[in-house]
């Protein structure tokens, strides 16, 4: 999760928030891919949850790495709470359960991603394994109950908390147990970003489909392939899921804009301090509705940069696209992500196919697509097909994008390669999940502690 941003600006108009996005437009020689994952901590005496605090627990592992990168700390009422890159270049941040998150450099190359992935798990591992902490590589917590799994002590966290048993029924089990691997992509132009965006969105179910990796709860399979694709789909539908206003031809940054102002908030900060906000939407703030409880009450820039962060769509738009349909997987799924997307989004031809593939679905259908895929996996039937055919057409647009990228490694390998574990899960016709559930009824003994040793950083 992103830095909470200040800027004082003071917001004029509604044009003013739609200007903001339209900032995002960048020429094709400046698109970059910046991508995030996220890990779970444990214990390997007992494969137990880390605590926040303590000799041995994520503080002393953030000041360990802090030592190591020279970063600059990030600070929430007096505690570390994330690491940044002095200029910018990427952050180390904690989700709401202690899970840890790279948020990597904008980069130009999948091959640059992953050393970046391989440079980071190198370094967290120095620092954590004298602590006695690894890290797990799935999409939902396999073991611990709510109750067991630590809170991290950032503000906005625990405004969250309070607020998300009122608008879902699965909020909670989405901040604490899941984890997940996203890209940030760029776009040219508002009608770029439309066309990005659809592609996206219709195509999330099936980024779900082939990284499903969280088919365990509380020690036992759950009945699901991708329990954190279900999560999604009662967390907060106010301001989460598939957007069917995007599937209208004339979609644009306005209309997002409109949707958003209509969501309620979550906080703003004044003077370092956050305040709860999720009684108001942003519409109400620019309205004056806060005036009488804060000084300084009409909103900033920089309260409209945390709003969009606080929106969760499927597909979000910020100024970059970040793709959100994945589970958190191992390494070469951390490398394979920013791979599909990249070769489907930034290539023009591969762009035009995979538009021509998915022109006419609509938004039922996609709906009813990314309900079923949670249970049903790659077997999901979408028009009379199941997603692994889909699947293998859809890598076969992403491989044609990325060979016509032509950014190769030193080896003179192009950056196909890292779509080899989505082959796979199409060539064999079973996703990860499915495999680990295999493994659970079989070597494993009916037993959850192999995962943590075989899916471990």
């Amino acid at each position: 999760m992103a830095r909470d941003t200040t800027d004082f600006h003071p917001v004029e108009d509604v044009a003013e928030l739609v200007a903001y996005l339209a900032e995002g437009n960048k020429p094709p020689e400046q698109w970059r891919i910046g991508t995030e994952h996220e890990k779970f901590p444990f214990y390997v005496d007992g494969n137990a949850p880390v605590p926040y605090g303590g000799d041995h627990g994520i503080r002393a592992l953030l000041e360990g790495m802090q030592k190591t990168l020279g970063w600059d700390p990030i600070i929430d009422a007096g505690r570390i709470i994330g690491l940044v890159e002095p200029t910018g270049q990427g952050a180390i941040s904690l989700e709401p359960g202690g899970q840890f998150e790279l948020s990597g450099a904008p980069v130009e190359t999948i091959h640059q991603t992953c050393r970046e992935g391989n440079a980071h798990l190198a370094q967290v591992r120095e620092i954590a394994e004298p602590l006695g902490i690894r890290f797990l590589g799935l999409g939902g917590s396999p073991k611990w109950q709510l109750s067991e799994t630590p809170r991290m002590p950032k503000s906005r966290y625990e405004i969250m908390t309070n607020y998300m048993p009122k608008v879902g029924t699965q909020g909670l089990n989405m901040m604490y147990r899941t984890c997940t691997i996203q890209v940030n992509l760029d776009f040219e132009s508002e009608a770029d970003m439309r066309r990005k965006m659809q592609v996206s969105l219709k195509l999330q179910p099936l980024s779900t489909a082939l990284f499903a990796n969280s088919p365990f709860t509380d020690g036992k399979p759950n009945g699901l392939q991708s329990w954190r694709g279900d999560i999604w789909r009662d967390t907060d539908n106010q301001r989460s899921g598939l957007l069917d206003f995007c599937f209208s031809p004339d979609f644009g940054f306005a209309d997002y804009v409109e949707w958003a102002l209509d969501v309620p908030m979550y906080f703003i900060i004044r003077d370092g301090r956050y305040h709860d906000m999720t009684h108001m939407t942003f519409r109400q703030f620019m309205g004056g509705a806060a005036r009488q409880e804060i000084t300084d009450g009409m909103p900033t820039m920089g309260d409209w940069a945390n709003h969009l962060s606080t929106l969760f769509p499927d597909v979000r738009l910020k100024r970059f696209l970040e793709m959100r349909g994945a589970d958190g997987g191992p390494w070469r799924r951390i490398c394979a992500l920013p791979a599909f997307w990249v070769g489907l989004l930034y290539d023009s031809a591969a762009l035009d196919a995979a538009e021509h593939l998915t022109a006419n679905w609509s938004f039922d259908e996609v709906l009813a697509m990314r309900n079923a895929v949670p249970e049903q996996g790659i077997a999901t039937v979408f028009r009379n097909r199941t997603l692994r055919d889909v699947g293998r057409e859809v890598l076969d647009i992403s491989r044609m994008g990325l060979k016509n990228r032509g950014r190769k490694n030193r080896d003179g390998y192009d950056e196909t390669t890292f779509l080899s574990t989505l082959d796979e899960v199409v060539a064999r016709g079973s996703t990860s999940a499915e495999e680990m559930l295999n493994a659970y009824h079989t070597r494993w003994g009916n037993s959850i502690e192999p995962v943590f040793l075989e899916y471990a950083y």
